[in-house]
């Protein structure tokens, strides 16, 4: 009745792989949606740092697992991707493997499968956070510190998310004014996020950084238009969305090249 033991996978198939359950199995990714590193403007020691910190992994040597936290739409989930392609660039034989939220209870028999294997591995979970009667979080601690296995000494985990601790603040102020000992019921929700040795904060951009990021995007894929009808229209298209973001700057250039008819991708 039991279902037959999963196969190793072929991981010289591709450089990234998405993680799925029933049946557990690891698919290939033939085509990473992602931009260049060098286009992702505003966030440049946010970059820095988690280029380096991911060559230090990929090279063998000590490095820290990464909370990405902070405002929506500022590249938390572009950088880890442009990162594994620069890392790949590189020479270094990186894989990316990308695990949901959802997904996370099966995170100990992924990291079984990805144990013994010859390759290094960044585990990526995007927009993780934890709502008040999600129990997934305490799955993530494997992740994190492994047990008394410990974690895969092959295996780093970066994760991407609008919260700092991973909880919503209110249901930290709850367990704080709720609880018989309220100091450790906060310290559990507030312990998760301590776990990650990295925290790179991801904030709002100036106005000056949105229409560069256009500006950037439209010399990478050949879109002319001059620069006062840029500026114009750009700062429009940020005030109908009542956001300024480097998504919203993309969503502008995609608008823009479509009526340039300028094909991207």
């Amino acid at each position: 009745m039991a279902p037959a033991p999963l196969a190793a996978p072929e991981f010289g198939a591709a450089d990234a792989f998405v993680w799925h359950t029933e049946p557990d199995r690891l698919e290939p990714v033939p085509q990473v949606n992602r931009i260049d590193l060098k286009l992702l403007v505003g966030i440049d020691r946010s970059r820095d740092t988690l280029l380096s910190n991911t060559l230090q992994f990929a090279r063998g040597l000590p490095a820290n697992n990464a909370l990405l936290w902070g405002a929506r739409g500022m590249g938390k989930s572009s950088i880890v991707k442009a990162v594994h392609a620069e890392v790949r660039a590189r020479g270094e034989g990186l894989k990316l493997v990308e695990l949901q939220r959802e997904d996370l209870p099966s995170v100990g028999r992924l990291l079984n499968l990805l144990r013994g294997a010859p390759h290094r591995f960044v585990l990526f979970c995007d927009d993780l956070s934890f709502s008040h009667d999600d129990q997934h979080y305490k799955s993530l601690k494997a992740v994190l510190d492994g047990g008394i296995e410990g974690r895969p000494e092959n295996v780093l985990f970066y994760a991407t998310s609008n919260r700092r601790h991973l909880m919503p603040r209110d249901m930290i102020e709850n367990e704080r004014s709720t609880s018989i000992n309220p100091s450790e019921a906060v310290e559990e929700k507030v312990s998760l996020s301590d776990r990650f040795g990295l925290w790179l904060g991801f904030h709002p951009c100036s106005q000056d950084e949105y229409l560069a990021m256009i500006h950037g995007y439209c010399t990478e894929h050949g879109v002319e238009i001059d620069d006062e009808t840029l500026r114009a229209e750009a700062i429009e298209w940020q005030a109908t969305r009542g956001a300024r973001s480097g998504r919203v700057a993309w969503q502008y250039f995609i608008d823009l090249a479509g009526r340039k008819g300028v094909k991207v991708g």
